[in-house]
Order: C-alpha cells, then sequence, then structure tokens
C-alpha cells in the first residue's frame, strides 16, 4: 500500500487545464502560421501541442492502475514516452519543408512544429510558466523580430533582381554589360533571346548596398540603342 500511496496521480480537471493550455498556445503560434498562409496551420499546431501533452500525461500517469496492481515490481520512467515526441516531431516537420527549385521554404514553419511539441510536452508536465513564456517568445520571433531583422539585414544585404533589356536586332548587348559592371553590380548570370524584331536581354544581378534600382535602370536606359529597361 505504500507503493501504490507514493505512485502520483491526476485528477481530470487538472488534466483538462494541461491539455487545454497546450491547444490554446499551440493554437496561437499556428494563428499566425495561418495568417501567413503557410503549409501548417491553426489546427496542425494545435493538434501537435495537444498530442504532445497527452503523451506527456499519459507517460506519467497513465499506468496507474499497472503500476499499483501488486502483481510485479515496476520501476516507472515517465520520460520515456515524452522523449520520443523529440524525434516523432522531425518526421512531421520534414513534411512542411518544400524545395523549389534553388530554394527551400517551410524551415521555420518546421521549427515551429517542434517548437510546439514542445510547448506541448511542458504544459503536459504541468511546466506552465515555460509553456506560456517559450509561446510568447515564439510569437516575438516570428513577428516582431522578423520585420527587425528584415529592415536591419537589408541594410547590407545585396538585392537580387531580374533586369530584362530590349536590344534591336543586332544590337551588341556588350554596352549594356559594360554599365553594369561599370555600376559594381555583381553579374549572376546572363541569358540572351530573339523575341521577334527584337533581341532580349535578361541579366540575373544583385545590387550591392546603397545602389537604387531606379538609378540602375535609367543609367541602363541611357544607352544608345536601348528599347526598354525593366527590373523583375
Amino acid at each position: 500500500m505504500l507503493f501504490a500511496h507514493s505512485i502520483p496521480t491526476l485528477h481530470w480537471s487538472e488534466a483538462l487545464l494541461r491539455l487545454a493550455l497546450a491547444a490554446f498556445l499551440g493554437g496561437l503560434i499556428g494563428v499566425e502560421r495561418e495568417l501567413r498562409e503557410r503549409e501548417a496551420g491553426l489546427r496542425t499546431h494545435l493538434l501537435v501541442a495537444l498530442g504532445s501533452a497527452l503523451f506527456t500525461i499519459v507517460s506519467a500517469y497513465g499506468f496507474h492502475a499497472f503500476l499499483t496492481s501488486g502483481q510485479s515490481v515496476v520501476r516507472a520512467d515517465p520520460t520515456r514516452i515524452a522523449a520520443q515526441i523529440v524525434t516523432g516531431i522531425g518526421f512531421l516537420g520534414a513534411g512542411a519543408i518544400i524545395r523549389q527549385g534553388f530554394s527551400i521554404r517551410g524551415l521555420t514553419t518546421a521549427a515551429t512544429l517542434w517548437v510546439v511539441a514542445a510547448v506541448g510536452l511542458a504544459a503536459g508536465a504541468g511546466y506552465y510558466s515555460g509553456a506560456v513564456i517559450t509561446t510568447l517568445l515564439v510569437l516575438f520571433a516570428l513577428y516582431p523580430l522578423r520585420i527587425l531583422a528584415y529592415r536591419v539585414v537589408r541594410r547590407f544585404r545585396p538585392e537580387d533582381g531580374l533586369l530584362l533589356v530590349e536590344l534591336p536586332l543586332g544590337e551588341s548587348p556588350g554596352a549594356v554589360i559594360d554599365e553594369v559592371e561599370r555600376a559594381h553590380v555583381r553579374l549572376d548570370s546572363i541569358e540572351l533571346s530573339q523575341e521577334g524584331e527584337r533581341r532580349r536581354l535578361e541579366l540575373d544581378v544583385a545590387l550591392p548596398p546603397g545602389t537604387h534600382v531606379q538609378s540602375l535602370v535609367a543609367r541602363i536606359a541611357d544607352i544608345p540603342g536601348v528599347a526598354g529597361v525593366r527590373w523583375e
């Protein structure tokens, strides 16, 4: 009997609180992803947090009857099931990552799913302060920090884009390329094609900090023989 009384139990009201808190905090993060139209939104994040919380509760309190049966002496490890959440959530996060050509999308969403699982685990374990604080920090990182980082990094990161130049048929693109190089713009690729009576020059460029797109377009447009310039 002494062994039975030493085993912790969880009242249904406490279980309801932990599950509801996990679902609410996961849903908050999911709303932000939903508003940004990401692959995993409100329902996915809510379900991940809720499932993680339930796994944690079951791991710690779900085998009470078995442990108190007296048929065998079992040493319970409440972290065993919870530890598998960290591994299992990796498969779900991988599904949110999409590769489009040379770019990869969904890494942030995969990270939020991973963090939401941790939030659910904390809520399921009764570590309410950790779950709430983590959720607030995640929301800060997803919106205010993203805007702040963009404004700071934009000053030092080259602006990439596609410079489209139309030339008369037979016109050499050498003058355009020379002007781009004089503007200290990095050329990543050059493609020349013919469309009807004109030649189309596509330059994949990266503008150095301090160089404005308008000024570069104006410089190219002033070159004799250039029929049109467009930035994409």
